[in-house]
């Protein structure tokens, strides 16, 4: 039994290597990026599922649980997070479209009635809501970062929101193997969405009077994530065959700074932030119940402002922002070899310190916000939108907008637009264009 104060139930065990009943799709077909969790038994050994048939592929070394008790002591199937949708990283949406052309046969060869899905988990989506509207909130601030509050702000959403961000998609990757379906989603979910955003936002700067430019291998603005996040989740089977993943991938952090790493396919972002990712493809729900504890929580809080206060002097000062985008040289930012490795060491640290910080004041019952957060990729994609028009416009170039009351006004502004992306209206307006169907786009499998 779980206990029922933790959001992270333990699912029952598994006897004689039988496999539980199928959820919504077999897993070969199905987004496992958050697949159950198994009960920590420290030395316990696994046992891989048997095989059903052509059509019903099993992962390698990944339980899942047959029943685990809700809440309110109800067996349901699904996830310690409930069934949440069939993410590709940190979206809450995004390829959740079943496929029924791939899970027709599947579905016919089903002859036991399925348990309903389990209620989703709201923790994650808790997290996920909150880190898109400091993404919001950290863009709009840009044309006023000659404000001292509005350059301390900043620098606290930066030094940690991020960072998260990589550390949360790291986990839901956690699963990733190379099958037919996830390679379709790497498709679906990155490269599709990226093409479509890039020419969006050419043509959406060149109607605002600048000048036509697209390039592709150069993502634009906040379409970087897509593809550092594309080439993190193909990365993911080698760190998982590391014995040291961690420790490997702070090294590669540390000396890419003594090269001037291009942008091109977001590859300075992704040795930029490749510890974090890796992190949190370590990480296990024993790691997430940890930070629920008291004397935790009050650590965070302390952490948090003493972040606080620390951001508060960079705004008062003439420190460089360059750090905080977790890209830049050694050399582009005029420091000494080894003055440049104390730079990198210590705001991975201080990152870390606020990640898991954040991460424990969370709240991880149902909020008003919960459901927002499993539209995310909406927010994240379209919000750039009006903030660009904003800009261009001279609409945040009032002289009261640069002051703590701006600020103010500002961060409710952004902040309201992400409950705005995030609702479910707007993923059916712009559904069609993020979450395109491409299934006539692959192959069958043989023998399908």
């Amino acid at each position: 039994m779980s206990d029922p104060r933790s959001p992270f139930p333990v699912p029952a065990h598994r006897s004689n290597g039988a496999t539980p009943a199928a959820s919504e799709a077999p897993p070969a077909e199905t987004e496992r990026a958050d697949a159950p969790w198994p009960a920590f038994q420290p030395g316990a050994s696994r046992q891989r599922p048997q095989q059903q048939g052509p059509h019903q592929q099993t992962w390698p070394q990944q339980e899942t649980p047959q029943q685990s008790p809700s809440r309110h002591g109800a067996p349901q199937q699904g996830s310690a997070w409930g069934e949440q949708p069939a993410e590709a990283s940190f979206w809450g949406t995004v390829a959740t479209e079943e496929r029924t052309e791939d899970r027709g046969e599947q579905a016919r060869e089903e002859e036991e009635p399925k348990p309903a899905p389990r209620k989703r988990e709201p923790y994650l989506d808790n997290v996920k809501f909150l880190l898109i509207a400091l993404v919001v909130v950290g863009h709009s601030l840009v044309p006023t970062l000659n404000a001292n509050s509005s350059k301390a702000l900043y620098v606290f959403i930066y030094t940690f929101h991020m960072p998260l961000f990589v550390i949360i998609s790291g986990y839901l990757s956690r699963n990733f193997w190379n099958s037919n379906a996830k390679t379709n989603k790497l498709v679906d979910t990155f490269v599709v969405p990226y093409v479509i955003v890039e020419v969006g936002y050419a043509a959406l700067r060149f109607s605002l009077g600048q000048k036509w430019s697209l390039t592709i291998i150069d993502p634009a603005w906040l379409n970087w994530y897509l593809l550092a996040l594309l080439f993190w989740r193909l990365s993911t089977p080698v760190w998982k065959r590391m014995k040291q993943p961690i420790p490997v991938a702070i090294a590669i952090y540390l000396f890419a700074g003594f090269s001037q790493i291009s942008g091109d396919f977001s590859m300075d972002r992704f040795f930029g932030l490749l510890p974090f990712f890796v992190i949190g493809l370590v990480m296990q729900p024993e790691h997430f119940e940890m930070l629920n504890r008291t004397w935790v929580k009050v650590v965070s809080a302390v952490t948090l402002v003493g972040a606080a206060g620390v951001a508060i002097y960079v705004g008062l000062s003439k420190l460089s922002l360059k750090p905080f985008y977790f890209k830049h040289s050694f050399q582009d930012m005029d420091l000494s070899w080894y003055m440049g490795l104390g730079l990198r060491a210590g705001l991975l640290l201080a990152s870390l310190a606020m990640c898991f910080a954040f991460l424990a004041l969370v709240p991880r019952g149902e909020t008003w916000y919960t459901d927002l957060g499993t539209r995310t990729l909406y927010c994240y994609l379209l919000h750039g939108i009006p903030v660009l028009i904003a800009k261009e416009m001279g609409w945040l170039d009032f002289p009261w907008l640069h002051g703590p009351l701006g600020v103010l006004a500002i961060s409710t502004s952004a902040f309201a637009l992400a409950i705005v992306l995030c609702l479910p209206e707007t993923r059916t307006v712009f559904k069609w264009v993020l979450e395109p169907r491409l299934t006539w786009l692959y192959r069958r499998p043989s023998g399908s």
